[in-house]
């Protein structure tokens, strides 16, 4: 957590002590880590994290479920006693320390990691840690994996349960991966501790263990349409009506758009989806709501933001009535690809940017051509304006076929 962040409550009890155990259990832990956990009064963690522990006075607490919503009132429960918390290898990777440190505050915690499983697993492979991106998909939707998925990649999945393996498989082949090598790495640093390996395509290994990770080499199949990270994917990437922002004026939009980590976009006109699932694949921490008022694109955009790896965007109805009746966080980006002339949209839009947030506007009729002018001369920013030609075959040569010109408008909110 970042010095500052906000913290939803404040903890006043004793030092929480939040202390990583492997597969290796109670031996693996050093002598710090062993005194922290035995000086505390209720230690909670997971069924098979808490049978690691020996025997001892303290009360053993399993994790509720679903857990966020019972954590503020486990913790009030026992907040007069020393609470121990257990994690799996290094609690501040994708653990329970990232959620207890956002909850109470980094001070409330006295945390003891242990090597991460994406640690042990680069140490059995010899792979370099730094340079492997690794993508949880413990409660989150496998198809995130998606836009990490690149020819010549390794890529690190971490498991939902024992099922994932093959899942991750079947994804693989889905999205044109079927030659990629997978390697199931069992109870990490364990006396149980398992090795299998196989391809994508050819993938028949029985579930094992539920507690793996999974190492992925990516090979693209032979045909297969490359994907990216970077805006401006092809246009046979998406299904849908055709209302459909094309590649190239796609990649100038995001790119005008500016996205960072962490930030939310906004997408009015949804249609295909297309600018909102391509703000958030630049980066696993982009999100966006998208706003349509047509039911069958909403579920066009559903279908596309899952397909590409990106199924946590929101997907709305019409902006001007989602946002009279809901509260939605003030976007840090806005992009309005619809309905430019309707009465009120920019001004309700615009309302709701954040200061120092931007937004970008594009135009393909004189009509909202006019408002963009017009909203320039009052508020500034930058105009452009671009066609794109595609050569297309025409008997036996080839002809450039112009498109409809784009105007863009592009503005910074500033304060006040």
């Amino acid at each position: 957590m970042a010095p500052g962040a906000a913290v939803t409550e404040p903890w006043t009890g004793h030092p929480i002590v939040v202390t990583g155990i492997g597969a290796d259990g109670w031996t693996g832990l050093g002598e710090p880590a062993r005194a922290a956990i035995t000086g505390c009064e209720v230690v909670v963690g997971s069924p098979r994290q808490l049978g690691l522990l020996p025997p001892g006075p303290a009360e053993r607490v399993p994790w509720p479920s679903p857990l966020l919503p019972a954590l503020p009132d486990l913790f009030a429960r026992h907040r007069d006693r020393r609470i121990g918390v257990l994690a799996s290898g290094d609690p501040m990777f994708y653990g329970i320390g990232v959620t207890l440190a956002r909850h109470f505050g980094a001070a409330a915690l006295r945390v003891f990691p242990q090597p991460s499983s994406a640690s042990l697993a680069c140490a059995r492979l010899g792979w370099p840690l730094a340079e492997i991106p690794v993508v949880s998909v413990v409660a989150r939707p496998l198809p995130t994996v998606v836009p990490e998925l690149a020819d010549g990649r390794r890529v690190l999945v971490l498991s939902e349960d024992a099922d994932t393996p093959a899942r991750l498989a079947e994804l693989l082949r889905d999205n044109g991966f079927g030659g990629s090598t997978l390697t199931v790495l069992d109870q990490l640093g364990g006396p149980g501790e398992a090795l299998r390996a196989g391809t994508a395509a050819t993938w028949a290994h029985p579930p094992g263990d539920p507690l793996n990770i999974v190492a992925v080499e990516t090979v693209l199949d032979p045909g297969h349409r490359r994907d990216t990270r970077l805006p401006g994917l092809a246009d046979a990437a998406y299904t849908g009506d055709g209302q459909l922002t094309k590649a190239e004026v796609r990649a100038l939009t995001v790119t005008a758009l500016a996205p960072v980590p962490g930030e939310l976009l906004w997408d009015v006109g949804g249609g295909s989806g297309s600018i909102a699932i391509e703000w958030c694949r630049t980066n696993p921490r982009c999100r966006a709501i998208t706003f349509e008022q047509l039911p069958a694109r909403r579920e066009q955009i559903t279908r596309n933001a899952h397909a590409l790896g990106v199924p946590g965007i929101m997907v709305r109805g019409e902006v001007r009535s989602e946002i009279a009746d809901t509260d939605f966080p003030a976007p840090d980006a806005i992009f309005l690809g619809g309905g430019l002339t309707q009465d009120g949209l920019f001004t309700r839009c615009w309302q709701h940017l954040r200061p120092g947030g931007r937004l970008v506007a594009n135009a393909v009729t004189a009509e909202s051509e006019a408002l963009l002018l017009d909203w320039a001369g009052v508020h500034g920013g930058a105009l452009r304006k671009f066609q794109v030609y595609r050569g297309e075959p025409l008997g036996g040569f080839t002809a450039w076929r112009p498109h409809l010109p784009v105007a863009q408008w592009i503005v910074t909110k500033t304060a006040g």
